[in-house]
Order: C-alpha cells, then structure tokens, then sequence
C-alpha cells in the first residue's frame, strides 16, 4: 500500500469517528458573517468592539497540540489564523476538531485578537466542520533560482496540472490570478462594446452547414431529426444574418470548435469575440482594436508597456499598418509582386514550405506563416489578403487578386482576423464555389456552399466591418503565458493510457 492510500485511509477512519460523535461533516447549512478580507483590513475595529464573528474556509496550515492548537484557514480574500484551546470550546468540541485535517472546510465562531508573537488571529468559541477532505492535497516546494520561483515538487509536472486544475489553483496563487485577469478582460471586452452600442447576441453552436472560418469542424449527429450537425468553427455567417435583418452593431462571447492540430496557441475548443458593425469597413475595424486593446491595458493592468517573454512590448498608438506583400517582400527578401503564381510556389518548395494545395494563396499564405510571422513583435496590422484564401472579404478596388483584410500580430502570433465584409450575393456565391474547386483539389479547410446565407445576402447587407478576436491569445499575452492551456481551465489532453 503506497503512502496516499494510507494517508486515505486515515481520513477515511477520522470520518467514520466523526459519524461515532454525531457529528455530519457534510452538513447542509453554513453561517458566515464576514469574509477573511474584512478582519484583515480593519482588525482594530473587531478587537475594540469585541465583536463575535463567522468565518469559514479550508485548513491549510495546522499545528495541532495537546490542549490548545493552531490552524490557518483560507477562503477566496485571504489567510488568517485561528487559536483554539479545549478549555473555550469545551472537550466534546475539542476532540470534533481533532479529527481535522489539512484541507478539510470549517466553520468558526470568534473573535479577533493578536497572539503573543503579535500575529492576527481569530479565538475560537466553536468549530463546525462543513467538509471533511478525504484525499490529501500535495505539498508544494518551491526554491529561487536566478531570482525567480521554480517548483520541483511532484506538482511542477505541467501535464498534471492540467489534468487537475483544481488542484494547481489551490497550489500556485499565480494561476489563479491569471484566471482572475482572464474573467477582467472579457468583462472589459463586453463593456467597452456595451458603451459603443453593439448588442450582445448568442448564435447556433450546432449548425446544418458549418462556414466563416477556414477549418475543419467536429461533427456530431441529431438522433430525432435523423440528420449530421456541425459543432461551428466560427459564428460569422449567423452574426452577418443579423446585420442583414437590421441589426447595426452586433457581437458575440462565443466558444468556436476546430479539428485541428494542438499547439502552444492552438485548442480545439477555443474563445473568441466576433463584432460586426453596418456602415464601416476594415479601417474603422482597425481602429476600433486599437482603442479596446490599449483601454482595456490602461484599466486593468494599469500600463501600456509589458513583458512578453524575452520581448518588451509597447501597445501605444499609432499601431503599424503594412501590407502582407510588402512585409513578405522585407522579412523573405524576394520581389513577390512581380512573380508569378508558379515562381511563388517554386520558392515555397525550395525553402520546404508545405503545401496541401498549389496555388497562389495558399503559397503567400505559407511563406507569411514561416518567414514573416515571427518577426512581427510590436502590434502590427497585417493588411490586404489574397482573395483566393479569403472567400468572405470585399476585393481592393485597386488590386483584383487582394482583398480588404488585416489580421493583427503581436509578439509574433495572430490575435485577431478582420475584413471588409463582401455584400455582392453573386461574387460570394462564385468565391464560395471557387473553395468547393479547391477542396476537391485536398483543401479539406475550405469552405462550403452555404445557399440559406447566400439567399440571405439577396436581401441585401448593407457595408459592414466584421472582427474576430482570439480571447485565449490576448489573455496570454497580457499575463506573460506561453501555451494556451495555461489560460484555459480545461484544457484539452490527450486521453491517458
């Protein structure tokens, strides 16, 4: 029998004693009058008043000695001591909380005094049990090491903390604060949007057709209508229906699925904010990102400068704007706009750049990929696509081949697509047939014919911005985070042996 299942046991046996005592350690009421904050933040006024108090929260400290003992308890807004001596509770109660362990759930009565040593504490007139913890939680250790914290417990191993996130936020305090700057920027996002006057919406997770995203999708099956579904990769054509029936500024917190590979900055089931407002295009789109990112910086983390990994990044504006061709120009040194589709993919195997499929797209969309993505560090708005690899933006009045779309870099990864919406129901239906010939020739991302979407941009879409944003990947990058998993709760694992 190994050590966890002894120490198991144990609790397991304190339970049954807990039972003997008449005592219901999962009881189903609770009182609690003040959090642990509020003694912590004000303790003179509780000692002058004498004030009797609740407080509950989980061990996770104990030093439990003959007559009297210690304990600290910890509840969401801090830490505080308890002192408890046999002859203040009496012994039937004394002998309840021996039967406590490290990370069991308490209720106690009190009030607040400081110790000999001056340490703030709570004096405990009664305790109540709420949870008796049967399964130990780790210790963690943890050392400096060139001046930062390093674990080298057993809960250091990352796939474990994932696997068991309960765990890692109850271990490490900086995860659960990244969590906590998580729910902050979402709020930020929706508020800032509630102010310009976009209304929240919520949109079909199943759909009959999947599109707007160039992706493979999860697909599941409806027993009683007898017909396959598709968990959506993105919530675009639904939000565009909207605008078609008069909406002018619509938005969505949207959780979007996608049958695809597993990297740092990659889950199949991931975050986004979708927007799309009547009467602006990729411009006013840009600059929309612009004020929200820099705001929602200023107002949460107090700064518009921070660290990300090795790079010091900036987010004041002006944020650069650059054409892909100019960049790939610059970072892949070759004269792209004056070579032909063949000569590109011709360079594309020279430098072993895959292709699924040979075209002029999806190579200038591979040579971006690998040679200029990561050179963009400092916010930068990538801007006017091939048409051919994006079949839902309005074409450059200038240049038949791109069209009107950006997608924002910082730190090297894309955290945002945007264009200016196509609205001519028969150049979006002749694109869309264009990506059926394209998935015929093995691009198993291209998108389908959707004609209830095509029948409603008949009805005419007045000129319209739209946006994605990657949620996981701003997070990531405003709280230092190098994978995606580590500002996802849940993230997706692999199933274990």
């Amino acid at each position: 029998m190994n050590n966890e299942n002894q120490l198991i046991n144990a609790r397991k046996q304190k339970l049954k004693l807990l039972y003997d005592l008449g005592v219901n350690p999962y009881p189903k009421s609770v009182k609690r009058t003040h959090h642990i904050s509020d003694i912590l933040q004000n303790p003179d006024k509780f000692i002058e008043n004498e004030e009797e108090l609740y407080v509950v929260g989980r061990i996770r400290a104990l030093r439990k000695m003959g007559k009297a003992s210690f304990f600290h308890i910890e509840d969401k807004s801090g830490r505080i001591q308890i002192y408890i001596r046999r002859d203040e509770v009496g012994r039937e109660n004394y002998k309840v909380f021996k039967k406590s362990d490290i990370g069991d759930f308490l209720q106690i009565k009190g009030k607040v005094f400081y110790t000999n040593t001056g340490e703030l504490s709570v004096r405990a007139k009664k305790v109540k049990f709420l949870v008796k913890s049967i399964r130990p939680i780790p210790v963690v250790k943890e050392k400096r090491q060139d001046g930062k914290k390093v674990l080298y417990d057993q809960f250091a191993d990352k796939e474990m903390r994932y696997r068991k996130r309960y765990l890692d936020l109850l271990l490490n305090p900086d995860v659960k604060d990244t969590f906590l700057k998580r729910s902050k920027i979402i709020k930020f996002m929706r508020n800032f949007l509630d102010e310009k006057d976009f209304i929240e919406v919520e949109t079909p997770i199943l759909q009959p057709m999947y599109g707007g995203a160039a992706a493979q999708p999860f697909i599941t099956k409806h027993n009683k209508l007898d017909m396959e579904l598709y968990l959506r990769i993105a919530d675009e054509l639904y939000l565009k229906r909207l605008i078609i029936g008069g909406f002018e500024k619509v938005y969505e917190v949207c959780k979007d699925f996608r049958n695809e590979g597993m990297d740092r900055t990659h889950n199949p089931e991931f975050t986004q904010i979708e927007l799309y407002q009547a009467y602006a295009d990729y411009n006013d789109v840009m600059d929309l990102v612009e004020e929200m990112l820099t705001n929602m910086s200023k107002e949460i983390f107090g700064k518009l400068q921070f660290e990300y990994g090795e790079y010091n990044i900036d987010l004041k504006t002006p944020w650069q704007r650059k054409p892909l061709l100019d960049l790939i120009e610059e970072y892949a040194d070759i004269n792209i706009k004056n070579m032909s589709p063949e000569e590109i993919i011709d360079f594309c195997e020279e430098k072993e750049l895959e292709l699924d499929v040979k075209t002029y797209g999806k190579a200038i969309d591979e040579i971006f990929k690998n040679l200029v993505e990561p050179n963009l560090i400092e916010p930068t708005f990538v801007i006017d696509y091939p048409k051919e690899i994006s079949p839902l933006a309005k074409s450059k009045s200038d240049e038949s081949r791109l069209v009107e779309r950006f997608e924002v870099f910082i730190a090297g990864m894309e955290i945002g697509n945007a264009f200016t919406e196509l609205n001519d129901p028969f150049d979006q239906r002749e694109r869309l047939e264009e990506q059926v010939k394209n998935r015929e020739l093995g691009d198993l991302e291209a998108n389908e014919v959707d004609e209830d979407f095509l029948e409603a941009m008949e009805y005419g879409m007045p000129p319209t911005g739209g946006l994605g944003l990657g949620v996981d990947r701003i997070v990531m990058l405003l709280t230092d985070s190098h994978s995606i998993k580590d500002v996802i709760l849940f993230p997706q694992m692999r199933k274990k042996d």
